[in-house]
């Protein structure tokens, strides 16, 4: 009982140790290295937590606002100049997203107050039922798997989504002057796909 005991917090410690390190390199754990935590839910749970790591960065939240304004940057700051939401998540006539944002990243002048605007050819907010701002990775996490507030998506849909979807893809080449999301959109497709295989938990 006590090998049990010992071996199961050592599993712990590297997976700590492992978490640690991919944290600090922008890296993404594989699902495999959630293989040691025997217990399923608990793996699912863990699963989406380090998943999270992306749909909780700037990159993702930004545009998942809970209000009718986009936010900018790593501090999340409302968007200037200032815009709103608009019916169809593109702004309003006169000013819609397409006056700036165009088919793909535009980089400025040297001298230019930013380096870059992104772009993307459906860039938009997300419906405001996908909003993610201010919740805990709990609500976020029943939110995604609900049909009613995630596009209508089974779980297949939404790790095709996540997995596949170039605007989602942006996040990792986001133009000169912003961060990337953790790891890379096939490495945040896997645990996406493994946190589904294991039950779809939430932390």
């Amino acid at each position: 009982m006590l090998c049990k005991v010992l071996l199961s917090s050592l599993s712990f410690a590297l997976l700590v140790v492992t978490y640690s390190a991919a944290q600090n390199t922008g890296d993404l754990l594989d699902p495999k290295s959630f293989s040691k935590i025997a217990e399923k839910k608990e793996r699912s749970r863990a699963l989406f937590t380090e998943a999270a790591r992306v749909i909780t960065h700037p990159r993702c939240m930004n545009c998942h606002p809970a209000d009718d304004h986009p936010r900018q940057g790593n501090d999340r700051h409302l968007h200037m100049p200032p815009v709103t939401r608009g019916s169809a998540g593109i702004g309003v006539p006169g000013n819609t997203c397409q006056t700036c944002h165009t088919e793909e990243n535009y980089t400025l002048w040297e001298r230019a107050s930013y380096q870059s605007i992104p772009g993307h050819p459906r860039w938009a907010l997300a419906p405001i039922e996908m909003a993610w701002q201010g919740k805990s990775l709990t609500e976020i996490c029943q939110q995604i798997k609900d049909p009613k507030r995630n596009g209508n998506k089974t779980l297949e849909m939404l790790h095709e989504h996540m997995a596949d979807d170039e605007l989602v893809g942006w996040g990792w080449k986001p133009g000169a002057g912003r961060d990337p999301a953790p790891g890379d959109q096939k490495a945040f497709g896997e645990l996406i796909h493994a946190w589904i295989e294991t039950g779809a938990e939430c932390p």
